[in-house]
């Protein structure tokens, strides 16, 4: 086992190609089969050890506390990929996003469980905003809203667009525009938008923004998020 300083944030996974980053919330075979797909390294964060092992995935680096994957799972992995972060003021999932170097990074295991875990998930790529990143589920994708983004979507699909800032922005091809209006929590929000054509084009003024999409826009988001990929 690696026993890291808690004050080390060098990198520990660093890859040219995408990073699949799981943690402990139940994740199916699918989903976890989808995200390899485009972010072929697999990092487990704690517990998303003993998932990945569950899965028949051994991954390349297991990053965190360590204090909910299991002895059992902590034993199979391979000398050196094991890492112990031992500072309390951050998430495993920050943990270990810290340590990533990757063009993508799809985490999935994240959604699903306790609410302050999901939130804390959310605050850590409101921190870490540059870093393009995706959030996966059984049922949607999330990132963090680049300054200007275009999406190719279908007509009717869903687009909710939620604020952990104020933020204004502008857009076109969504059916209630959001052009000039002050986006807030505990304000105006844009949940359950949707698209009115194939391309929908977003301008924000700030961060803070959350795009939400249904799960089978993903790779749409991976495009936008990581144009230079190639299938």
């Amino acid at each position: 086992m690696c026993m890291d300083n808690p004050a080390d944030q060098s990198i520990i996974v660093d890859r040219e190609s995408g990073v699949t980053l799981l943690g402990g919330v139940e994740t199916s075979q699918e989903i976890l089969t989808e995200s390899l797909k485009r972010a072929p390294t697999l990092v487990a964060a704690d517990s998303g050890l003993d998932q990945a092992l569950a899965h028949g995935h051994v991954p390349v680096a297991v990053i965190g506390d360590l204090d909910s994957a299991s002895a059992a799972a902590l034993r199979r992995m391979p000398p050196g990929r094991v890492h112990r972060i031992g500072e309390q003021e951050s998430t495993d999932f920050e943990k270990a996003l810290r340590r990533i170097r990757a063009p993508l990074v799809i985490a999935t295991g994240f959604r699903g469980g306790r609410l302050d875990h999901e939130l804390a998930v959310l605050s850590a790529l409101l921190r870490h905003k540059e870093r393009p990143v995706l959030l996966l589920s059984e049922e949607e994708v999330v990132f963090h809203a680049p300054p200007r983004l275009a999406l190719r979507l279908v007509p009717g699909m869903r687009v909710s667009l939620f604020p952990l800032l104020p933020v204004r922005g502008r857009s076109r091809g969504l059916r209630w525009p959001i052009d000039d209006l002050l986006l807030a929590p505990g304000g105006r929000i844009g949940t359950s938008n949707e698209a009115t054509a194939d391309e929908v084009h977003l301008e924000v003024a700030g961060p803070g923004l959350f795009v939400m999409l249904p799960r089978e826009a993903l790779d749409e988001a991976v495009r936008v998020l990581n144009p230079k990929r190639t299938p």
